[in-house]
C-alpha cells in the first residue's frame, strides 16, 4: 500500500524575481531532498511562451499540426506536451492534480499562490523590491547579501542543508527509511 504522504503530497515554493537565484536553488534542494529519501517533483511557472521540443522533431511536427496533447515516450522517459490554443492557463490546483504521487512538490515560480514558500533574493535580480513584506505566505528569505527589518528565518542562498531542514519541518515531510 502507497503510504498517505505519497497520495497527499507537501507542497512548498521558490518565489523571486527574475535571476534572483530561484532555479539554482530548486535545483540543489531537489538534489538533497532526493538524496534523504524523498520523491520530489517540481513545477515551474513560465511568464512567457516557452518550448521543450526542438524545431523538425517528430512531435514537434505533431503540435504544430494541430494535436491537443502530444505525447513522447521512451525506455527511460515520458513527457506530454498539452497546446492551450486559446484556452485559459490551468489553475495552479489543476496542476498539481496532474501530478504522479510524490513526496513533495517545489514550486518556482507562482509567487502568488497561498502556499508556504521561500523567497529567494540576489544582488543581481533584476527587480530587488521585497515580496515578503506583502506576503504572508513567504515563511523565510534565502539571500546571497544581509537582510534587515524581517521577523522571517533568513538562510544564506547557498546554505542548501539547512533550506531543505526547513522544508521538512515546515511540510511536515517524514524521513523515509535508509
Amino acid at each position: 500500500m502507497t503510504p498517505p504522504e505519497i497520495l497527499d503530497p507537501k507542497v512548498f515554493g521558490i518565489a523571486g524575481w527574475k535571476n534572483s537565484g530561484k532555479t539554482g536553488l530548486a535545483v540543489r534542494l531537489v538534489t538533497e531532498l532526493t538524496r534523504r529519501g524523498y520523491r520530489v517533483s517540481t513545477v515551474k511557472h513560465a511568464h512567457h511562451d516557452f518550448d521543450i521540443d526542438k524545431v523538425g522533431a517528430d512531435s514537434f511536427r505533431h503540435r504544430e499540426a494541430g494535436a491537443h496533447e502530444v505525447t513522447i515516450v521512451s525506455g527511460t522517459r515520458y513527457a506530454i506536451m498539452h497546446e492551450l490554443r486559446g484556452a485559459p492557463e490551468p489553475s495552479f490546483p489543476e496542476i498539481l492534480a496532474r501530478l504522479a504521487p510524490c513526496d513533495l512538490v517545489l514550486i518556482e515560480g507562482y509567487k502568488r499562490e497561498p502556499i508556504p514558500k521561500i523567497e529567494a533574493r540576489r544582488l543581481e535580480a533584476q527587480n530587488r523590491e521585497p515580496l515578503a513584506p506583502t506576503d504572508p505566505h513567504i515563511v523565510a528569505i534565502a539571500a546571497d547579501h544581509p537582510v534587515e527589518d524581517t521577523g522571517l528565518v533568513l538562510f544564506d542562498l547557498d546554505d542548501t542543508t539547512a533550506i531543505a531542514d526547513f522544508i521538512e519541518r515546515t511540510t511536515g515531510l517524514i524521513k523515509q527509511p535508509g
